[in-house]
């Protein structure tokens, strides 16, 4: 099967996954905390710590079609989270700590920083069209 369909699927289906851990998250433990996220980070970054485990070790057989519905699919769709972990582990491992620890806090700080920019953009922008 084609891998866009692939990723497709599994996006879907993790977003699906992911809303669902939101969701009883809330009904759980409440507003308060972003619980749900938090939850989808860890548990998609150890899933996908498990899942790079088992492709490392038989990266010649191990079906491109799999890879790509679970990491890149599911994966994606429950928590981009993961592909980040995943990146910031390859570097590490590889032997560059001081790029991983910079890539993490860059990847973090400008992130947020980002989301921050776009909503005051919005904001000004509303504000202005209210006028």
């Amino acid at each position: 099967m084609n891998s866009v369909i692939m990723v497709f699927l599994g996006g879907g289906l993790g977003a699906v996954a992911r809303y669902g851990v939101n969701q009883a998250a809330l009904a759980r433990f409440g507003p308060e905390l972003p619980w749900g996220t938090l939850t989808v980070n860890v548990v998609g970054s150890l899933a996908m710590g498990m899942l790079w485990a088992v492709v490392a070790a038989q990266l010649d057989t191990f079906p491109v079609e799999v890879r790509v519905f679970l990491a890149t699919g599911f994966l994606g769709g429950f928590t981009t989270f993961s592909a980040f972990s995943l990146d910031a582990f390859h570097l590490w491992q590889r032997g560059d700590a001081m790029i991983a620890v910079a890539y993490a806090a860059a990847s973090v700080a400008l992130s947020v920083g980002a989301l921050a920019v776009g909503f005051a953009l919005v904001r000004a922008t509303m504000a202005t069209w209210q006028a």
